[in-house]
């Protein structure tokens, strides 16, 4: 059997959509309409991911995505119509895995389904990750290209590692910051954060001017994207 995904959303329409895309794809599907119920049932039925609209009709999706994360880290998808960057990053940073804007495609959304899944049964403290033409050994500090060494400075390798890590989800400014520069001010390190992300793309990428590995999400922040 599938894994078992949780759908919070009060939109027909959607719901219908994301039900048959789901169940054709062989996950099984819970569907709630509204926050309150929503948290319910992430709690008594333990979803392996859940997808949560922000616009319910009993309360914002963030203050249920707050109440779920007190006790649960599920991968939790925000699927919602607000496209704005604010809405956006303050749902990463309060603990979503990552966003969708409607409409959406359903290819895209089955992508991001797998990787969410992937994260959340991945050993992040497994010694070796291979990650397409990258390899990063967390015991020893490495990180190979193609079994070249690449020499990173440690700033540079505790940014690479935090985006590897968390490959394929979006990691906002404000998470980096907080995980990488730790103790220094954020109007500091949100400019040192876009220095050493130039300084990673040209020592990873083919073309640091058109990068494949690190993205930009403009106004948000990075995704780290396994090359195949």
């Amino acid at each position: 059997m599938g894994a078992k995904i949780l759908i919070i959303d009060d939109e027909e329409q959607i719901c219908r959509l994301l039900r048959v895309t789901l169940q054709a794809h062989g996950y099984t599907t819970i569907e709630s309409s509204s926050g309150k119920e929503g948290v319910l049932q992430a709690n008594m039925t333990r979803p392996d991911i859940i997808l949560l609209d922000l616009g319910l009709p009993d309360m914002d999706g963030a203050n249920a995505l707050a109440q779920i994360r007190e006790w649960s880290n599920v991968p939790i998808i925000i699927v919602t119509a607000r496209d704005d960057e604010r809405g956006k990053v303050m749902a990463l940073d309060n603990g979503a895995d990552d966003y969708i804007t409607k409409p959406f495609g359903t290819d895209e959304l089955m992508a991001r389904i797998r990787v969410a899944l992937r994260h959340s049964v991945h050993q992040q403290d497994e010694p070796v990750l291979n990650l397409g033409p990258l390899t990063i050994d967390l015991a020893r500090r490495t990180v190979e290209r193609c079994g070249k060494q690449i020499k990173l400075s440690p700033i540079e390798y505790d940014l690479f590692k935090t985006l590897a890590t968390h490959a394929g989800r979006v990691i906002t400014h404000t998470q980096l910051v907080r995980l990488v520069w730790k103790e220094q001010p954020y109007e500091t390190a949100s400019h040192y954060l876009r220095v050493y992300i130039g300084y990673l793309r040209k020592k990873l990428e083919d073309d640091p001017t058109k990068p494949t590995l690190i993205i930009t999400e403009p106004g948000v922040g990075y995704r780290f994207v396994v090359s195949t």
